[in-house]
């Protein structure tokens, strides 16, 4: 038995200690590879733990992987072709990898010096010319500071439009206007909505403003996210929409923003920009005023909740509410179609029924707000409207804060019904207006809410924006990291650098009646000079072949004196002017170019002697 034992670990000890062998000469022979891999290549080694190849493993639950390789992020350009040092004319351009969105395209109204110009458009050049690169037109909401230049935008190039419902009733208008609707495609999205276009995505995001489906935009590039505010306010208690999603504002600052482009309208502004709610308060308390008066209340057509308190006041004190002004007319129209407003049954009378009613059962809710010439509220001031007729009796209120350069406007209109015996109510004696635009307390939370590494303020002159640049820095944004553009810069962003390019062509076309573009600044500078200085026209006939005067030189006034009461200066113009045509005639001089030049410096030397005044001088020749 011990014998069999014996044997049979004798035999288990061999079997062991050929399995060592064999394991031992496995692990030498791997050794060997091993060895060989690391020596091999000219004395290079691999898979060395102090290897560039081992540097760029990772342990994930006990197994090495290779990282992924990190490739820099693109650039993104954005170019302001307008909205900076200015009020209105808004539209930004966003491109990335050689594709384009467009953010917004609005209009301005003319200042004093644009004479007979009806609006002020932005220089499309640029846009045009990288048209095939458009991916779509974004629309932040429906004022005509950022949906105005639409329709002479879409004129020359097409490209998909997204906006919120009401936004795009508003556009929808527009379009029809200029025969457009047919050929835009028109897409509705909603706050909240997330849209693919191209290699960016846009977000849209719910805003307070003073018009209902205001969104701001988030822009997903590969470059970075960028946050664009729009118009927009922080107001707890709106009138209708619900609050602002700060909500959304702060998980983005969280996932990180690259650059946020903020309204600085109202920067400069201390506090809060206060509800809509107390605007209510104010109109109950003037409704109680005007017992027995007509009441006619200006704001602007697009301000649709305020428009609503207007009907609410109407329907508590018993009158009825008549529109005046096309404007006020479509905006009231879509609102209501959209279910924006609610109107109760039986309040809206039409213009003309007015006379039915005694003045204290009537609201009549007009634009003219701003002093705009061709205005209802305007027309009213100056007796040209053909349907009312203000004065004693009417109480009117001017439920607007005048655009910076309209201030003298209003002031006309203001002096204009006082002085027919109205009573008259603005902005300024009571809280009919409250802004549509954020505070400074208010650009502080979403600034710190989105925690951007750049910030670029937008929406404003150049007082608003330095406002707005002040109070990011104050946040702790480092001001290397801030920029204030103008209209034609063109700025390329990247998580390394922030630096500008050379500018894009961008300014001012002008639109008069059915020309746009066709007046410019030489234009305006000779309707400044006509208004200003008046003409003279001084008219002569030549004879064709060698040039001595037939008949004439006869001289007509506009706008400069009145003839009749004038005559000697008259006799010096016709006689100063017969000297040159005479001595042109002497001399074998026939360029009429030099003729009408030498009219104009004689004449004018004259003119200044005698009246000190420089009026606009047009030579008329005709060969007989």
């Amino acid at each position: 038995m011990n014998s069999e034992n014996n044997d049979k670990r004798n035999n288990g000890n061999n079997r062991r200690n050929n399995y060592q062998n064999r394991s031992q000469y496995k692990n030498r022979n791997n050794n060997g590879k091993n060895s060989n891999r690391n020596n091999r290549g000219n004395g290079k080694k691999y898979f060395n733990s102090n290897s560039k190849r081992n540097s760029n493993r990772i342990n994930v639950n006990g197994k090495k992987y290779n990282k992924p390789i990190q490739k820099p992020k693109p650039s993104i350009k954005i170019s302001f072709l307008g909205g900076l040092n200015e009020i209105g004319k808004n539209i930004t351009l966003f491109e990335c990898e050689d594709e384009i969105i467009v953010l917004d395209c609005g209009m301005a109204f003319p200042d004093g010096e644009m004479l007979g110009v009806d609006l002020v458009i932005p220089d499309f050049t640029y846009l045009i010319q990288n048209k095939d690169r458009v991916k779509a037109i974004l629309l932040t909401h429906g004022h005509e500071d950022h949906i105005g230049g639409l329709p002479y935008l879409l004129t020359e190039m097409s490209a998909p439009i997204y906006g919120t419902p009401l936004t795009l009733g508003l556009v929808e208008n527009k379009l029809k206007e200029h025969s457009l609707l047919q050929s835009t495609e028109l897409i509705t999205v909603q706050a909240g909505d997330k849209v693919k276009l191209g290699k960016m995505t846009a977000e849209f995001i719910h805003v307070n403003h003073s018009i209902p489906d205001a969104v701001a935009i988030a822009l997903h590039t590969p470059a970075g996210t960028i946050v664009h505010t729009g118009d927009f306010k922080i107001d707890c208690t709106p009138i209708s929409g619900g609050m602002i999603d700060l909500n959304r504002f702060a998980r983005l600052g969280d996932e990180g923003v690259l650059a946020l482009m903020s309204d600085s309208t109202n920067a400069s502004r201390e506090g809060y920009t206060p509800t809509e709610h107390t605007v209510y308060d104010s109109f109950k308390n003037l409704f109680q005023k005007a017992e027995k008066e007509r009441i006619i209340i200006a704001t602007f057509a697009s301000n649709v909740n305020r428009v609503q308190q207007i009907i609410n006041c109407a329907k508590k004190f018993g009158r009825k509410v008549a529109f005046s002004g096309r404007s006020m007319i479509n905006y009231m129209k879509v609102a209501n179609e959209l279910g924006y407003i609610d109107i109760p049954e039986n309040i809206i009378i039409d213009i003309d029924q007015i006379p039915q009613y005694t003045p204290q059962e009537i609201v009549l809710v007009t634009t003219g707000s701003q002093g705009e010439p061709m205005s209802a509220l305007t027309r009213m001031a100056f007796s040209d409207h053909r349907k009312i007729t203000v004065g004693t009796g009417d109480f009117i209120i001017i439920s607007a804060n005048p655009i910076p350069g309209n201030e003298k406007s209003v002031g006309n209109v203001v002096d204009e019904l006082l002085k027919k015996g109205c009573r008259v109510v603005y902005e300024s004696m009571y809280e009919v207006h409250v802004s549509g635009h954020a505070c400074a307390e208010e650009h502080k939370i979403i600034t710190s809410l989105v925690k951007p590494k750049y910030y670029i303020p937008v929406h404003g002159e150049q007082k608003h924006l330095r406002k707005s640049q002040d109070i990011a820095v104050s946040l702790g944004i480092d001001k290397k990291n801030t920029f204030i553009a103008d209209i034609g810069t063109q700025l390329e962003l990247n998580e390394n650098f922030m630096k500008e390019l050379p500018k894009v062509p961008a300014g001012k076309v002008f639109v008069d009646g059915f020309g746009v573009g066709d007046v410019g600044s030489i234009v305006l500078r000779d309707r400044k000079h006509l208004a200003q200085d008046g003409l003279i026209i001084i008219v002569a006939s030549l004879d064709v072949y060698d040039g001595h005067v037939i008949s004439g030189p006869d001289i007509v006034s506009r706008g400069f004196v009145y003839v009749r009461e004038s005559e000697d200066l008259m006799k010096d113009i016709k006689s100063t002017a017969l000297y040159v045509l005479d001595d042109c005639c002497d001399n074998n001089i026939h360029e009429w170019g030099v003729i009408k030049n030498r009219i104009k410096d004689d004449v004018s030397k004259v003119i200044f002697n005698k009246t000190g005044r420089s009026p606009m001088i047009l030579p008329i020749l005709m060969e007989v």
